[in-house]
C-alpha cells in the first residue's frame, strides 16, 4: 500500500495497483524475505499463543505480509486497512488466491476510522511512512496505531529512510537494480525522478526512532535492510 491523505492515495490507482507486485518486487531487493521475517518476528515477539488479531496498515496491493504471517500462524486474524479502493481491490485478489478472506477484514479508510480501543495484539506498517509528507502526518498515523493495540503490543515498521539526493551511491544502485530487470536507461532516469519527487521519508535511523518514541513506542529493532529500506520491531510503551 503505501499511503494515508487522499494525495497520497490517488498515486495508487488501477493501473499502478496492477503492476504493484511486479515493481515492488524490483524496486525493494528482498521483498518477499522482508515479508516472511515480519511474520518470523512478529511470531517471535508474541510467543507461543494460539490466536491473535493483527492490524495490517497499508496492505493493498500484494497482501503479502498477511500471506506470510497466515502460512507461519494459522490461528491468527487479520484487519486491512488500506484508503486506496484499487489497492484494495488488488490485495483482496490476492487473499482470495490464498484461501484467505475469511481471516481477513478488509477496511477501505484509515486507521483513524476503526473503532477505538486496544483491540489488537500486533500491527504492521509495511511500505507506508515514505508516503506521508512531513512528520506531522508520520505521528498521526503511529500515534493512532497506538491507540489500538494491547499493552506492549509489538509493531513493526518497514519502509524507504535517507534523503534520496543525499545518498547517491545508494540511489545509483536502485537504478542499477532496475536495469537489471531490463529497464532502458532512460527509464531508469524517470523513475530516479520520481522517488526524488514522489516521497518524503525519514532522513536516517534515528529519524525513524524518534517518531516511535514521539507516538509512544519504545526502541525499535532493525532486522533488515535492502539500499533506502530499513526494516524495525518495537513496541507499545504502557
Amino acid at each position: 500500500m503505501k499511503s494515508l491523505p487522499l494525495d497520497s492515495a490517488e498515486k495508487f490507482d488501477t493501473h499502478r495497483a496492477n503492476e504493484y507486485g511486479r515493481q515492488s518486487r524490483i524496486a525493494l531487493a528482498g521483498y518477499d524475505a522482508c515479508h516472511d521475517l515480519v511474520a518470523c518476528m512478529l511470531a517471535a515477539s508474541l510467543g507461543d499463543t494460539n490466536s491473535a488479531k493483527i492490524l495490517v496498515v497499508g496492505a493493498g496491493g500484494t497482501a503479502q505480509e498477511i500471506v506470510a504471517m497466515a502460512t507461519l500462524e494459522p490461528a491468527w486474524r487479520f484487519t486491512a486497512v488500506d484508503p486506496s479502493a484499487p489497492m484494495l481491490e488488488a490485495a483482496k485478489h490476492q487473499l482470495e488466491a490464498n484461501d484467505l478472506l475469511e481471516r481477513t477484514d478488509l477496511h477501505l479508510g484509515h486507521v483513524e476510522d476503526l473503532a477505538a480501543g486496544p483491540s489488537y495484539d500486533a500491527a504492521t506498517l509495511i511500505g507506508v511512512l515514505h508516503h506521508l509528507e512531513g512528520d506531522d502526518a508520520k505521528h498521526q498515523l503511529l500515534r493512532s496505531i497506538r491507540a489500538r493495540l494491547k499493552p506492549d503490543a509489538p509493531l513493526i515498521v518497514a519502509g524507504n529512510q535517507y534523503a534520496y539526493a543525499s545518498q547517491p551511491l545508494l540511489l545509483a544502485a536502485w537504478g542499477q537494480r532496475w536495469r537489471q530487470h531490463g529497464a532502458s536507461p532512460d527509464e531508469v532516469k524517470v523513475k530516479q525522478g520520481k522517488i526524488l519527487q514522489g516521497a518524503d521519508p525519514p532522513h536516517s535511523e534515528a529519524a525513524v526512532q524518534k517518531l516511535l518514541n514521539d507516538a509512544g513506542f519504545g526502541d525499535a529493532t532493525r532486522f533488515f535492510s535492502s539500499l533506502f529500506w530499513g526494516a524495525w520491531l518495537t513496541c507499545k510503551r504502557v
